[in-house]
């Protein structure tokens, strides 16, 4: 059986935000909290957290217990090189054990087990090595990535993540409509995250 390891992306210094927008509250948690409740109850094998600025307060901050069994993090000491080095970092975990991983960004706060299952399912079942969720043919996040481009994820640089991949093998992505509605909006600001919560009410 093929193992996935969804690598959740949390590593950035929030500058536009001005403070550490994984730990922003949202329903009493944290944004980053409630995005690993819904990953951890995901069909992903592992779910690693890639910590990078502020790492030793953000890990003190989760509510989510850090013994679960499915869950692991570890910090990103170059994490100032960009969303690069933070791939680089959970992959060199991973790649061993996982034929496949998935990445999941930490500031895109309406990710759901049932997408990531629905992502996860119809890839799996295509023979490619690219899959992606796509909203009114735009690639959207989540990504995933089967083990015959793990040495290409390793040449990545700088604050590109692994767009270029998609580009460069346009036939071999399997690209996936979410069965529900889905807003891949991500928090970057403050007024971001004002529009968000007013979104929930």
């Amino acid at each position: 059986m093929k193992k996935v390891a969804g690598l959740i992306l949390a590593a950035g210094t929030s500058t536009r935000m001005g403070r550490p927008k994984q730990l922003l509250p949202l329903k009493g948690l944290s944004i980053l909290d409630l995005l690993l409740d819904e990953v951890l109850r995901s069909e992903l094998d592992l779910v690693l957290v890639v910590l990078g600025y502020q790492a030793q307060e953000i890990r003190e901050s989760l509510r989510t217990d850090l013994n679960h069994p499915k869950l692991q993090t570890i910090e990103n000491k170059n994490y100032r090189d960009g969303i690069s080095s933070s791939i680089i970092a959970g992959l060199s975990e991973v790649e061993g054990r996982y034929d496949h991983v998935m990445i999941i960004l930490a500031d895109i706060p309406r990710i759901t087990s049932n997408l990531i299952n629905h992502l996860l399912h119809r890839y799996l079942s295509s023979p490619l090595p690219l899959g992606a969720i796509t909203i009114k043919n735009r690639r959207a996040h989540p990504v995933i990535f089967g083990r015959r481009l793990y040495h290409e994820l390793h040449q990545l640089q700088g604050d590109r993540g692994a767009r270029d991949l998609f580009l460069k093998y346009p036939d071999q992505v399997c690209l996936v409509e979410p069965e529900e509605d889905y807003d891949d909006m991500d928090i970057d600001t403050p007024e971001d995250y004002l529009e968000f919560k007013k979104s929930l009410l």
